[in-house]
């Protein structure tokens, strides 16, 4: 008791020291020395567990390996940090000792295989540095092993392998850009690889047979277009597949410089490389390109001079007829072909005996078998004059309405100007004869009077023509009542010469005029019974129905004025219509 208290006295005096210093089982390692008197850096009181976090808040690499399950202390079962680093045993304790025989290297992110079973701890683990620095990539061991000087990256382990570092494990064509076929497997590394430099390798044939390359680089670095890698001769290239343009006839015996005349699909001017006949044979186009460019409508691969293949009908002038044996030169007066006219005209204005009065269209009448046949050829239908029954084309000649070959044109169509001989009307009925004549017969089957000024109703249909028409020239009838029925007219011209106002065509004895609707004077009382001309006594005069009569009472009753006007005018006012001598009651 009297030790226990003199040591707490002691720590008491102290200044620096803790219960846990006076306690404590001996010295840290150096790399721990400097919180030797800071227990609770490592330990947490009455908790023995909370020191593995205190550890791990130190050791950051350590904490991020179980985190993350990497490295040896992510891949170890959880145990407490004291189970296998121990300290308070001095400054020169090697806490990290382990058994190097018995390490299972399999527990680290290097597995260690086949010749690296083999190889000493130190020769890949530093003693300058901690057991989990160690490089994992080949080249920081191997770097004096690297004949590639880097070129290759430090990927080593893509083609060498753990088994033998001469041993070479490389598959060209899963793990390159370019795989070897051909003479290529059986060609040296260096031959390409020159140096050892692997990484920046060209890949295009150029790089490696520009020596080969007879086109002197005209066609391009794509050497794989007509070689392969069999073989650099002969060339594999076939026009007729790999490009637009089969090769046909003398084209396939063509060399390719007489196309190729530049680079690639270039000519010599460094134009592009056209397709068309026109490009190459520009100098055999006789036409002068009137024709266009598809000179293969007409010639063929065979021989550009050979007989042309030339459809004609696919013009716009299809040959028929004796066209089909007139030579290509009797129309094509050169060999701008497309400036040839296409109209009949051109050829046969010779033969146009109508002197263009009928314009160009001669295939109108005339056909390709013989320019004089043109029977069956012209549709008179189609012009503004179409023949039918009298005027039909069998029945009447051409030279009967067209005087000659110049007239055709402009020949009259009114029906006078060929009929004024049969015209009975002497032209006073004007032109349209065909208002009343037929073509079928010039003889009038019936005329419509109705469609005249003075249609025919009542006894006027059933009346001859000559009866009203006293000559041909029918347009002089008279059309007024009184030109036809003055012998009937009792009246002795009265009532004017405008009959129709009493009388009607039915009956010339019926008649009605109603004198209160008609006129001005209204008829009542005696006055109905009264004869027309007791009033009306003098003849109409010219251009009137009758004489106009005074409407005042005394125009007629002047001898029945007892009164001898002494009374005015106005008889009205006292006497009555019904009787002169009654007189009108007063107030009325």
């Amino acid at each position: 008791m009297a030790m226990l208290l003199g040591i707490l006295l002691t720590a008491t005096s102290g200044q620096t020291q803790t219960l846990e210093s006076v306690l404590s089982p001996g010295p840290l390692i150096k790399s721990h020395a400097k919180v030797e008197h800071e227990c609770n850096a490592c330990h947490v009181r009455f908790n023995p567990k909370g020191q593995d976090a205190l550890c791990q808040e130190c050791h950051k690499e350590v904490r991020q390996d179980v985190v993350q399950r990497t490295g040896h202390h992510g891949r170890l079962k959880p145990a407490a940090c004291r189970s296998c680093h121990t300290d308070h045993r001095g400054r020169e304790a090697k806490v990290s000792e382990f058994d190097r025989k018995a390490f299972d290297h399999r527990q680290t992110d290097f597995v260690l295989r086949d010749k690296h079973v083999e190889v000493e701890c130190a020769k890949c683990h530093a003693a300058s540095k901690r057991w989990a620095e160690a490089p994992l990539d080949c080249s920081s061991c191997h770097k004096k092993d690297d004949v590639h000087k880097g070129g290759l990256g430090l990927k080593c382990a893509d083609c060498h392998n753990e088994r033998k570092w001469k041993d070479v494990d490389f598959d060209h064509g899963k793990k390159t850009r370019f795989a070897l076929t051909g003479k290529h497997v059986d060609v040296k590394c260096d031959d390409c690889h020159a140096k050892g430099r692997y990484k920046d390798t060209p890949r295009t044939c150029m790089a490696c047979h520009k020596k080969d390359d007879e086109h002197k680089g005209s066609y391009g670095e794509k050497c794989e277009s007509c070689h392969g890698a069999k073989a650099w001769k002969p060339a594999t290239f076939n026009h007729d597949v790999d490009t637009k343009y089969a090769l046909k006839g003398k084209h396939r015996s063509t060399r390719c410089a007489d196309c190729h005349t530049g680079t690639l699909f270039r000519t010599r001017l460094g134009t592009k490389l056209g397709t068309e006949c026109i490009d190459c044979h520009r100098k055999d186009d006789k036409h002068k390109e009137t024709l266009g460019t598809d000179c293969a409508s007409c010639h063929a691969e065979r021989s550009w001079k050979e007989p042309p293949r030339f459809d004609h009908e696919q013009t716009r002038f299809p040959l028929l007829g004796k066209h089909q044996k007139t030579e290509c030169k009797d129309c094509h007066k050169d060999a701008l072909y497309r400036q040839t006219p296409g109209k009949c005209i051109d050829c046969h204005r010779k033969d146009d005996k109508h002197v263009a009065t009928l314009g160009v269209a001669c295939a109108d009448c005339h056909v390709e078998r013989d320019w004089k046949t043109t029977v069956g050829r012209f549709d008179h239908q189609r012009t503004k004059f179409p023949l039918r029954n009298a005027h039909a084309a069998n029945k009447v000649k051409c030279v009967d309405c067209h005087r000659d070959l110049k007239s055709y044109r402009n020949t009259a169509m009114d029906c006078l100007s060929c009929h004024q001989k049969d015209d009975k009307h002497e032209g006073s009925l004007g032109k349209q004869c065909e208002q009343c004549h037929a073509d079928s017969n010039w003889r009038v089957a019936g005329f419509d009077h109705a469609r005249s000024r003075f249609p025919l109703a009542g006894r006027h249909v059933n009346v001859k023509c000559n009866e009203c028409h006293r000559t041909q020239r029918y347009k002089e009838a008279p059309r007024d009542c009184w030109s036809c029925h003055k012998k009937d007219d009792v009246h002795k011209l009265k009532y004017g010469t405008a009959c129709q106002d009493c009388h009607n065509a039915r009956s010339w004895p019926l008649w009605a005029f109603d004198h209160d609707r008609r006129t001005e004077w209204t008829l009542d009382g005696a006055h109905r019974k009264t004869r027309c001309d007791q009033c009306h006594t003098q003849p109409a005069p010219a251009g009137q129905r009758a004489a106009r009569l005074d409407r005042e009472c005394v125009a007629c009753h002047r001898r029945d004025d007892i009164h001898d006007g002494g009374f005015g005018n106005r008889c009205e006012q006292c006497h009555l219509a019904d009787n002169w001598k009654q007189l009108r009651p007063r107030g009325r």
